[in-house]
């Protein structure tokens, strides 16, 4: 098992109790997501932790399919969601690489603090545009240290290698963007919260398949 998934798994209820750092900058992007969405859109979130944000969209559309690589995250999730009435969402156990076969499935697929986290994020983004139905969007939220605490390399790999940490990619904004448009995403939202000028967030669309079809010549 991958260090980073034992290091999830291992604090998954502490992370479960931990509050939510910037409520008014999460509440903000709740509520930037949901102007994109219909009553008819398929969603997936990918690296959904303990599933909070999967219930709070999962009403606002059909079908709601959350996964995370923890197996402690998803039980988690699993717990919360039967102490409620939400019937159109499901918590999976699965990486990005465990959802090939849901090809062009989704109208929306979302990545929340998640691309920071794996050692390529450009391969993951060309991953998801797979998923993405042609039209539909892309919604990540990520921590971009590269450019304001780049000094924070040392101690983020002492403190991998004693278990502390989860890996950590630094990455800049301007990186994110470069992988998003080389994927074949076009940026359609931007948002750098005030009190945190490390982390972005992003509303991205695939372009329809005409779309796509003219930009090829």
């Amino acid at each position: 098992m991958d260090s980073s998934v034992q290091f999830w798994n291992r604090t998954a209820e502490r992370y479960a109790r931990r509050p939510v750092t910037d409520e008014a900058a999460y509440r903000t992007k709740l509520e930037i997501t949901q102007r994109y969405f219909r009553p008819d859109m398929d969603v997936l979130e990918i690296g959904c932790g303990t599933g909070s944000t999967a219930l709070v969209h999962a009403p606002r559309v059909r079908t709601y399919l959350a996964t995370d690589a923890s197996h402690r995250m998803i039980e988690i999730a699993r717990d919360k969601l039967s102490h409620t009435d939400v019937s159109n969402l499901e918590f999976r156990v699965a990486l990005l690489d465990d959802l090939d076969e849901l090809y062009q499935q989704f109208d929306a697929v979302l990545c929340l603090n998640l691309l920071h986290l794996i050692r390529d994020p450009g391969a993951a983004i060309r991953k998801v545009l797979t998923l993405v139905k042609p039209g539909g969007i892309f919604v990540s939220n990520t921590a971009c240290l590269k450019d304001t605490k780049s000094w924070l390399r040392p101690v983020a790999a002492i403190a991998r290698l004693f278990g502390f940490a989860p890996f950590v990619k630094f990455l800049s904004k301007q990186e994110l963007v470069n992988h998003l448009q080389e994927a074949g995403f076009e940026i359609m939202h931007t948002w750098v919260p005030e009190n945190a000028s490390d982390v972005v967030f992003v509303i991205a669309a695939r372009p329809s398949m005409r779309h796509e079809g003219s930009s090829k010549g």
